[in-house]
Protein backbone atom coordinates (compact mmCIF):
# COMPACT_ATOMS: atom_id res chain seq x y z
CA UNK A 1 0.00 0.00 0.00
CA UNK A 2 1.21 3.48 -0.85
CA UNK A 3 2.54 5.38 2.16
CA UNK A 4 -0.36 7.49 3.38
CA UNK A 5 1.83 10.27 4.78
CA UNK A 6 1.93 12.39 1.59
CA UNK A 7 -1.80 11.84 1.10
CA UNK A 8 -2.52 13.05 4.63
CA UNK A 9 -0.38 16.13 3.97
CA UNK A 10 -2.30 16.75 0.73
CA UNK A 11 -5.62 16.52 2.60
CA UNK A 12 -4.41 18.87 5.33
CA UNK A 13 -3.51 21.49 2.72
CA UNK A 14 -7.18 21.65 1.80
CA UNK A 15 -10.28 23.36 3.20
CA UNK A 16 -11.20 23.49 6.92
CA UNK A 17 -14.11 21.14 6.10
CA UNK A 18 -11.59 18.49 5.09
CA UNK A 19 -8.91 19.29 7.66
CA UNK A 20 -10.97 18.88 10.80
CA UNK A 21 -12.26 15.48 9.66
CA UNK A 22 -8.74 14.32 8.80
CA UNK A 23 -7.68 15.35 12.31
CA UNK A 24 -10.59 13.50 13.92
CA UNK A 25 -10.93 10.41 11.71
CA UNK A 26 -7.42 9.70 10.42
CA UNK A 27 -5.02 11.25 12.94
CA UNK A 28 -7.01 10.72 16.17
CA UNK A 29 -6.29 14.27 17.27
CA UNK A 30 -7.91 15.19 20.62
CA UNK A 31 -11.40 16.64 20.31
CA UNK A 32 -10.37 19.99 21.78
CA UNK A 33 -7.97 20.45 18.86
CA UNK A 34 -10.16 19.35 15.95
CA UNK A 35 -13.04 21.44 17.28
CA UNK A 36 -10.89 24.55 16.84
CA UNK A 37 -10.35 23.64 13.18
CA UNK A 38 -14.02 22.75 12.77
CA UNK A 39 -14.99 26.26 13.88
CA UNK A 40 -13.18 27.58 10.82
CA UNK A 41 -15.83 26.02 8.56
CA UNK A 42 -18.10 28.95 9.41
CA UNK A 43 -15.54 31.67 8.83
CA UNK A 44 -13.34 30.42 5.99
CA UNK A 45 -13.31 28.28 2.88
CA UNK A 46 -16.22 26.38 1.42
CA UNK A 47 -18.49 26.70 4.44
CA UNK A 48 -18.14 30.48 4.66
CA UNK A 49 -18.63 30.72 0.92
CA UNK A 50 -21.90 28.76 1.05
CA UNK A 51 -23.11 30.88 3.96
CA UNK A 52 -22.36 34.04 1.98
CA UNK A 53 -25.00 33.03 -0.58
CA UNK A 54 -27.74 32.71 2.03
CA UNK A 55 -30.87 34.81 1.56
CA UNK A 56 -32.00 37.22 4.26
CA UNK A 57 -34.91 34.91 5.14
CA UNK A 58 -32.54 31.99 5.83
CA UNK A 59 -33.07 30.11 2.58
CA UNK A 60 -30.79 29.62 -0.39
CA UNK A 61 -31.79 30.49 -3.96
CA UNK A 62 -35.24 31.48 -2.71
CA UNK A 63 -36.62 27.95 -2.39
CA UNK A 64 -36.68 24.72 -0.37
CA UNK A 65 -36.00 22.01 -2.97
CA UNK A 66 -35.91 24.10 -6.14
CA UNK A 67 -34.62 27.64 -6.73
CA UNK A 68 -37.18 30.42 -6.99
CA UNK A 69 -38.61 30.97 -10.49
CA UNK A 70 -37.29 27.56 -11.53
CA UNK A 71 -37.93 26.64 -15.17
CA UNK A 72 -38.44 22.87 -15.70
CA UNK A 73 -36.56 23.18 -18.99
CA UNK A 74 -33.38 23.69 -16.94
CA UNK A 75 -33.75 20.22 -15.42
CA UNK A 76 -34.32 18.66 -18.84
CA UNK A 77 -31.59 20.54 -20.69
CA UNK A 78 -28.91 21.18 -18.03
CA UNK A 79 -29.70 18.95 -15.05
CA UNK A 80 -31.26 19.15 -11.62
CA UNK A 81 -30.27 22.37 -9.81
CA UNK A 82 -28.53 21.93 -6.45
CA UNK A 83 -28.55 25.48 -5.07
CA UNK A 84 -31.78 25.59 -3.05
CA UNK A 85 -32.04 25.23 0.72
CA UNK A 86 -32.32 21.45 1.06
CA UNK A 87 -29.11 20.54 -0.76
CA UNK A 88 -27.15 23.51 0.58
CA UNK A 89 -28.03 22.73 4.18
CA UNK A 90 -27.01 19.09 3.69
CA UNK A 91 -23.69 20.23 2.30
CA UNK A 92 -23.08 22.45 5.32
CA UNK A 93 -23.77 19.42 7.51
CA UNK A 94 -21.24 17.42 5.53
CA UNK A 95 -18.73 20.25 5.89
CA UNK A 96 -19.30 20.13 9.64
CA UNK A 97 -20.75 23.56 10.39
CA UNK A 98 -20.91 23.60 14.19
CA UNK A 99 -24.60 23.12 15.08
CA UNK A 100 -24.07 24.96 18.37
CA UNK A 101 -22.86 28.13 16.63
CA UNK A 102 -25.09 31.17 16.59
CA UNK A 103 -25.01 31.22 12.80
CA UNK A 104 -26.28 27.66 12.60
CA UNK A 105 -29.00 28.26 15.19
CA UNK A 106 -30.16 31.40 13.41
CA UNK A 107 -30.17 29.62 10.06
CA UNK A 108 -32.36 26.69 11.09
CA UNK A 109 -34.74 29.01 12.95
CA UNK A 110 -35.15 31.23 9.88
CA UNK A 111 -35.70 28.21 7.67
CA UNK A 112 -38.37 26.95 10.04
CA UNK A 113 -40.11 30.34 9.97
CA UNK A 114 -39.88 31.09 6.26
CA UNK A 115 -39.25 28.01 4.11
CA UNK A 116 -42.09 26.01 2.62
CA UNK A 117 -41.81 22.86 0.55
CA UNK A 118 -42.52 23.14 -3.15
CA UNK A 119 -44.74 20.05 -2.92
CA UNK A 120 -47.61 20.84 -0.55
CA UNK A 121 -46.42 24.13 0.91
CA UNK A 122 -45.90 22.72 4.40
CA UNK A 123 -43.31 24.27 6.75
CA UNK A 124 -39.80 23.00 6.13
CA UNK A 125 -39.22 21.16 9.39
CA UNK A 126 -42.53 19.29 9.05
CA UNK A 127 -40.99 17.42 6.13
CA UNK A 128 -41.88 16.90 2.50
CA UNK A 129 -43.87 14.01 1.00
CA UNK A 130 -41.03 11.92 -0.46
CA UNK A 131 -38.97 9.50 1.63
CA UNK A 132 -35.67 10.40 -0.03
CA UNK A 133 -36.10 14.10 0.74
CA UNK A 134 -37.43 13.41 4.22
CA UNK A 135 -34.45 11.19 5.05
CA UNK A 136 -32.09 14.08 4.35
CA UNK A 137 -34.37 16.51 6.18
CA UNK A 138 -34.24 14.29 9.26
CA UNK A 139 -30.44 14.10 9.02
CA UNK A 140 -30.13 17.88 8.72
CA UNK A 141 -32.71 18.61 11.40
CA UNK A 142 -31.30 16.15 13.91
CA UNK A 143 -27.76 17.40 13.32
CA UNK A 144 -28.77 21.03 13.79
CA UNK A 145 -30.91 20.37 16.88
CA UNK A 146 -34.43 20.44 15.41
CA UNK A 147 -37.19 18.15 16.66
CA UNK A 148 -37.85 15.97 13.60
CA UNK A 149 -39.54 13.12 15.48
CA UNK A 150 -42.77 13.49 13.48
CA UNK A 151 -40.88 12.96 10.21
CA UNK A 152 -39.09 9.98 11.74
CA UNK A 153 -42.41 8.41 12.71
CA UNK A 154 -43.65 8.90 9.16
CA UNK A 155 -40.54 7.28 7.67
CA UNK A 156 -40.83 4.31 10.04
CA UNK A 157 -44.42 3.80 8.87
CA UNK A 158 -43.40 4.03 5.20
CA UNK A 159 -40.89 1.18 5.34
CA UNK A 160 -41.57 -1.51 2.74
CA UNK A 161 -41.85 -5.25 3.36
CA UNK A 162 -38.30 -5.95 2.15
CA UNK A 163 -36.93 -3.69 4.89
CA UNK A 164 -36.00 -0.53 3.00
CA UNK A 165 -37.63 2.47 1.39
CA UNK A 166 -38.49 3.76 -2.07
CA UNK A 167 -39.62 7.27 -2.94
CA UNK A 168 -41.74 5.71 -5.70
CA UNK A 169 -43.88 3.95 -3.09
CA UNK A 170 -46.56 6.58 -3.59
CA UNK A 171 -46.68 5.54 -7.25
CA UNK A 172 -47.13 1.88 -6.38
CA UNK A 173 -43.58 0.58 -5.92
CA UNK A 174 -43.34 -2.29 -3.44
CA UNK A 175 -39.57 -2.81 -3.73
CA UNK A 176 -37.00 -0.69 -1.94
CA UNK A 177 -34.30 1.26 -3.71
CA UNK A 178 -30.65 1.63 -2.71
CA UNK A 179 -30.76 5.42 -3.06
CA UNK A 180 -33.89 6.06 -1.02
CA UNK A 181 -32.81 3.56 1.62
CA UNK A 182 -29.39 5.16 2.19
CA UNK A 183 -30.97 8.62 2.48
CA UNK A 184 -33.42 7.37 5.11
CA UNK A 185 -30.76 5.38 6.96
CA UNK A 186 -28.47 8.39 7.24
CA UNK A 187 -31.38 10.36 8.66
CA UNK A 188 -32.32 7.69 11.19
CA UNK A 189 -28.69 7.32 12.25
CA UNK A 190 -28.29 11.07 12.76
CA UNK A 191 -31.56 11.12 14.72
CA UNK A 192 -30.41 8.24 16.91
CA UNK A 193 -27.03 9.87 17.43
CA UNK A 194 -28.74 13.09 18.56
CA UNK A 195 -31.63 11.71 20.61
CA UNK A 196 -31.08 8.00 21.19
CA UNK A 197 -33.96 7.26 18.83
CA UNK A 198 -37.01 5.16 19.63
CA UNK A 199 -37.41 1.36 19.62
CA UNK A 200 -39.34 1.76 16.37
CA UNK A 201 -36.72 3.93 14.65
CA UNK A 202 -33.91 1.66 15.85
CA UNK A 203 -35.68 -1.40 14.46
CA UNK A 204 -36.34 0.37 11.17
CA UNK A 205 -32.68 1.30 10.90
CA UNK A 206 -31.69 -2.32 11.46
CA UNK A 207 -34.05 -3.54 8.75
CA UNK A 208 -32.78 -0.93 6.28
CA UNK A 209 -29.21 -1.95 7.00
CA UNK A 210 -30.12 -5.59 6.44
CA UNK A 211 -31.64 -4.67 3.07
CA UNK A 212 -28.26 -3.32 1.91
CA UNK A 213 -26.14 -5.99 3.59
CA UNK A 214 -28.12 -8.86 2.06
CA UNK A 215 -27.19 -7.34 -1.31
CA UNK A 216 -23.51 -6.80 -0.43
CA UNK A 217 -24.18 -3.06 -0.90
CA UNK A 218 -24.64 -3.29 -4.67
CA UNK A 219 -26.03 -6.61 -5.92
CA UNK A 220 -29.52 -7.72 -6.88
CA UNK A 221 -30.87 -10.20 -4.38
CA UNK A 222 -32.32 -12.51 -7.02
CA UNK A 223 -29.56 -12.72 -9.65
CA UNK A 224 -26.49 -11.46 -7.82
CA UNK A 225 -25.74 -9.06 -10.67
CA UNK A 226 -24.94 -5.42 -9.87
CA UNK A 227 -28.21 -3.56 -9.38
CA UNK A 228 -26.61 -0.59 -11.13
CA UNK A 229 -23.04 -0.49 -12.48
CA UNK A 230 -22.88 3.17 -11.44
CA UNK A 231 -22.98 2.11 -7.78
CA UNK A 232 -19.35 0.99 -8.26
CA UNK A 233 -18.17 4.45 -9.35
CA UNK A 234 -17.64 7.22 -6.84
CA UNK A 235 -19.33 10.61 -7.00
CA UNK A 236 -19.31 13.70 -4.84
CA UNK A 237 -21.39 15.39 -3.63
CA UNK A 238 -23.74 12.42 -3.59
CA UNK A 239 -26.84 14.59 -3.09
CA UNK A 240 -29.54 11.87 -3.22
CA UNK A 241 -27.50 9.35 -5.22
CA UNK A 242 -26.06 6.08 -3.95
CA UNK A 243 -22.67 4.46 -4.43
CA UNK A 244 -20.87 1.81 -2.39
CA UNK A 245 -18.52 4.34 -0.78
CA UNK A 246 -21.50 6.21 0.59
CA UNK A 247 -22.82 2.89 1.87
CA UNK A 248 -19.50 1.96 3.48
CA UNK A 249 -19.14 5.35 5.11
CA UNK A 250 -22.63 4.96 6.55
CA UNK A 251 -21.89 1.50 7.97
CA UNK A 252 -18.70 2.82 9.53
CA UNK A 253 -20.70 5.51 11.36
CA UNK A 254 -23.40 3.02 12.32
CA UNK A 255 -20.93 0.52 13.75
CA UNK A 256 -19.16 3.24 15.71
CA UNK A 257 -22.45 4.37 17.25
CA UNK A 258 -23.40 0.79 18.08
CA UNK A 259 -19.86 -0.17 19.16
CA UNK A 260 -20.15 -3.10 16.78
CA UNK A 261 -17.63 -4.95 14.65
CA UNK A 262 -17.79 -4.50 10.86
CA UNK A 263 -20.23 -6.85 9.16
CA UNK A 264 -18.30 -9.35 6.98
CA UNK A 265 -20.84 -8.86 4.18
CA UNK A 266 -19.16 -5.51 3.54
CA UNK A 267 -16.01 -7.33 2.46
CA UNK A 268 -16.70 -7.38 -1.28
CA UNK A 269 -17.39 -3.64 -1.32
CA UNK A 270 -14.20 -3.08 0.69
CA UNK A 271 -12.19 -5.06 -1.88
CA UNK A 272 -13.63 -2.95 -4.68
CA UNK A 273 -12.79 0.24 -2.77
CA UNK A 274 -9.19 -0.91 -2.39
CA UNK A 275 -8.99 -1.75 -6.09
CA UNK A 276 -9.95 1.78 -7.08
CA UNK A 277 -7.05 3.42 -5.26
CA UNK A 278 -4.61 5.21 -7.56
CA UNK A 279 -0.88 4.64 -7.48
CA UNK A 280 -0.33 7.89 -5.59
CA UNK A 281 -2.60 6.71 -2.76
CA UNK A 282 -5.60 8.87 -3.64
CA UNK A 283 -9.01 8.08 -5.12
CA UNK A 284 -10.37 9.92 -8.17
CA UNK A 285 -13.72 11.54 -8.76
CA UNK A 286 -15.43 9.17 -11.20
CA UNK A 287 -18.42 11.31 -12.08
CA UNK A 288 -20.53 14.19 -10.88
CA UNK A 289 -24.19 14.98 -11.39
CA UNK A 290 -24.96 17.76 -13.88
CA UNK A 291 -26.85 20.83 -12.75
CA UNK A 292 -26.49 24.28 -11.24
CA UNK A 293 -24.19 24.52 -8.20
CA UNK A 294 -22.87 27.39 -6.10
CA UNK A 295 -19.29 26.32 -6.84
CA UNK A 296 -17.23 23.19 -7.51
CA UNK A 297 -15.23 21.65 -4.69
CA UNK A 298 -13.32 19.02 -6.67
CA UNK A 299 -10.80 19.46 -9.48
CA UNK A 300 -12.84 17.56 -12.05
CA UNK A 301 -13.77 14.06 -13.14
CA UNK A 302 -10.76 11.77 -13.29
CA UNK A 303 -8.74 13.94 -10.90
CA UNK A 304 -7.87 13.02 -7.31
CA UNK A 305 -10.75 13.94 -5.00
CA UNK A 306 -10.06 15.01 -1.45
CA UNK A 307 -13.59 14.17 -0.35
CA UNK A 308 -13.58 10.69 -1.82
CA UNK A 309 -10.05 10.06 -0.54
CA UNK A 310 -10.97 11.19 2.99
CA UNK A 311 -14.02 8.95 3.07
CA UNK A 312 -12.18 5.97 1.59
CA UNK A 313 -9.26 6.27 4.01
CA UNK A 314 -11.45 6.51 7.10
CA UNK A 315 -13.51 3.53 5.95
CA UNK A 316 -10.37 1.43 5.45
CA UNK A 317 -8.88 2.57 8.76
CA UNK A 318 -12.06 1.46 10.53
CA UNK A 319 -12.22 -1.84 8.64
CA UNK A 320 -8.57 -2.76 9.13
CA UNK A 321 -8.52 -1.85 12.81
Amino acid sequence: MTDSGPVIDWLLRSDPAIRWQVMRDLLDVPKAEWKIERANVETGGWGARLLSYQDADGQWAGGSFLPAAFDPREWREVGQPWTATSFTLSQLREFGLDPSSERAKRTVALIGANARWDEGGQPYWQGEVEECINGRTVADGAYFGIDVSAIVDRLVAERLDDGGWNCERINGSVRSSFATTINVLEGLLEYENATGGTPQSQQARRSGEEYLLERNLFRRLGTGAPADEQFLFFTHPNRWRYDILRGLDYFRSSAMLDRADPDPRLGEAIDHLRSRRSGDGTWPLDWTAPGRVWFDIDDGVGQPSRWITLRAMRVLKWWEN
